[in-house]
């Protein structure tokens, strides 16, 4: 009986320093290359794909594209940034969509928290396409924020959290139970103080009002 199976191989290329966008600092790192072998007895024996060469962090161990050798740490600040402001006006697009609608006075509400709050000014075209992804992708905003939140750092979740009020109150009518669950539940989501969350609640009334 002939034993044929796939294994990849990994080997280290070269070593050095670079920033990592995970830890946040310098880190050590190693450049690898990763390729799929033939074995035969469990001996690998003949390449079938090319070499895939990543950059491994020495302290978390994550993997890059090779890319990453290329940029400084405030390049990845940045990216991170540009980031955080997508996934905080998709969240306060969920939570506006939580009654299923949304109104003029949500779409002008949503276009002042892109440019004001969130310093990521969109137009009615790219908010109405982030509408529709929404509503087709049917995520609740509870579990969005769940997902994305774990790398935002303390002041980009304060941020979040007075977008999604500002968006879930701007209605002229009465918010809904559904928007009201989905802020409070934000605190424990967010990882947030209970005075933390009274703060950034009073803070966007006063913004509100303005």
């Amino acid at each position: 009986m002939i034993l044929i199976g796939t294994m990849n191989l990994t080997r280290t290329l070269e070593s050095g320093e670079f920033y990592c966008p995970t830890c946040n600092s310098i880190q050590g790192q190693r450049t690898r290359s990763k390729r799929p072998f033939l074995t035969l007895y469990f001996i690998p024996t003949i390449p079938i794909g090319n070499p895939e060469p990543f950059v491994q962090c020495d302290g978390c161990k994550s993997s890059w594209d090779l890319s990453v050798l290329s940029m400084d740490q405030k390049t990845h600040e940045r990216v991170r940034a540009n980031q955080f402001r997508n996934e905080a006006i998709r969240a306060s697009v969920l939570i506006t969509l939580e009654d299923d609608e949304i109104t003029e006075p949500e779409i002008q509400s949503l276009l002042r928290i892109s440019s004001q709050i969130l310093d990521h000014p969109i137009d009615r075209e790219e908010l109405g396409r982030l509408c529709s992804v929404a509503t087709q992708s049917n995520i609740r905003t509870n579990n969005y924020v769940l997902t994305v939140s774990k790398r935002w750092t303390m002041q980009q979740r304060l941020t979040a959290l007075q977008a999604m009020f500002l968006a879930a109150t701007s209605c002229q009518e009465e918010v809904s139970d559904a928007k009201i669950q989905r802020l409070a539940e934000m605190e424990e989501i967010l990882e947030l103080t209970e005075s933390e969350f009274e703060a950034v609640i009073e803070d966007s009334v006063l913004f509100a009002n303005i």
